[in-house]
C-alpha cells in the first residue's frame, strides 16, 4: 500500500468537509497532551468551534494557544492478497493542520461562526437566542500549516486488491 501527498486545496477541502468531527490536539503548560474530538465548521482556511465557556480545554489554551487539528475521512480495510496479513490496510484520506486559537467575543461574529458550524452539518437556516451566543464560546484557528495524505492505496503492481467498504 501506498501514501500520496494531497496538494490540490479542493480536494484538502472536500476531505475536511465529508468529516462529522475533528480532533483537536493541545498541551498544558507542562507538554501533557489532551485531545479532544470537536464539532466544527470550516471556510476559507478557518476552522471554528465552540465550547462551554470555561473548563480543562479553555485554561490550557488560555496559555497555550498552539493547536493540531486531525481529520480523516471513514476508513475502509483494503488488501492486496487476502491470505497475506502484512498486505491488509486503512485506505482513507487525513488532513493536519496548525494554528493557534484565537477566542471570538464579538456577538455578530458568534453568530457567524455558529452558522458556518452549523453548515458542516445542515443546509438550513438557524435562529440563536442573545443568551445562547453570549454564553458560548466560539474557537477560531486560522490555519498556518496544513499537510493533507492518501492512505492505503493498492501498488500498481498489486497482482489483487479488494476494498471491504464495498461490501
Amino acid at each position: 500500500m501506498r501514501t500520496y501527498p494531497l496538494e490540490e486545496e479542493e480536494r484538502i477541502e472536500k476531505v475536511i468537509r465529508a468529516c462529522p468531527l475533528c480532533y483537536l490536539g493541545m498541551a498544558d503548560e507542562n507538554g501533557k497532551p489532551y485531545v479532544l474530538p470537536m464539532n466544527f465548521g470550516y471556510e476559507k482556511g478557518v476552522v471554528y468551534l465552540h465550547s462551554a465557556q470555561e473548563g480543562h480545554s479553555i485554561s490550557i489554551l488560555e496559555k497555550n494557544p498552539l493547536v493540531c487539528i486531525a481529520f480523516c475521512t471513514d476508513p475502509g480495510l483494503v488488501w492486496q492478497n487476502e491470505a497475506v496479513a502484512c498486505s491488509y490496510g486503512m485506505r482513507a484520506e487525513s488532513v493536519i493542520c496548525y494554528g493557534r486559537v484565537v477566542f471570538e467575543d464579538d456577538y455578530d461574529e458568534k453568530v457567524r461562526a455558529l452558522n458556518i458550524i452549523m453548515r458542516q452539518y445542515s443546509d438550513r437556516e438557524f435562529n440563536y437566542s442573545a443568551p445562547a451566543v453570549r454564553n458560548v464560546k466560539i474557537w477560531k484557528v486560522v490555519l498556518e500549516e496544513v499537510f493533507a495524505r492518501e492512505f492505503g492505496v493498492p501498488s500498481k503492481n498489486a497482482a489483487r486488491y479488494k476494498d471491504r467498504t464495498q461490501f
